[in-house]
């Protein structure tokens, strides 16, 4: 396995992001599931850039993974008994068919977790769609909990997961 480079994103590599996401969606629709059928929110991409918030990882200089890792807490999701402020949260994380397979998912996970952990934080947090659980094994492998789905009519998502900041997960991807 290569080294991986991870940084912050920057406004002109919104391309380059959204090109990792169509990616992930078009290989979720070729498996039957209806995750991230839609496109991608540019403004939500950009702000996250601007924030530097964004996270690219490349490999051989080549960018092949995307994450964003932020402080935002869904209100929808993540309640005050959760201590929502004592967590980072990821979101929109997506690999490259290329790259697929090969580890650098749990290794963006492992670093995101470092991440939390440098910033004082107690837990790497995300939500996950409630269906997928295919993602849901990926993430319980990767070292994560399931806490608990919110079923609101009006989302997809909402299996939410967490595991302790600067916790390495385990590596069995």
């Amino acid at each position: 396995m290569t080294d991986l480079l991870i940084r912050p994103g920057r406004p002109d590599e919104l391309d380059t992001v959204e090109t990792l996401l169509r990616g992930a969606s078009s290989w979720l629709a070729s498996r039957g599931i209806d995750q991230w059928q839609y496109p991608p929110h540019r403004d939500r991409i950009m702000a996250a850039l601007e924030q530097g918030v964004c996270f690219l990882a490349f490999e051989n200089g080549e960018p092949i993974a995307t994450i964003q890792v932020d402080d935002f807490a869904d209100p929808e999701f993540w309640t005050l008994d959760d201590d929502p402020g004592d967590a980072l949260y990821v979101h929109r994380m997506a690999i490259s068919r290329e790259a697929a397979g090969s580890g650098v998912g749990v290794r963006l996970l492992n670093w995101a977790a470092d991440r939390a952990a440098s910033q004082g934080k107690g837990w790497l947090r995300l939500d996950a769609w409630k269906d997928n659980e295919g993602l849901h094994r990926y993430y319980k492998g990767a070292g994560f909990t399931l806490l608990r789905v919110v079923n609101l009519p009006h989302r997809r998502s909402g299996a939410l997961f967490q595991c302790p900041s600067g916790r390495a997960p385990d590596i069995n991807h």
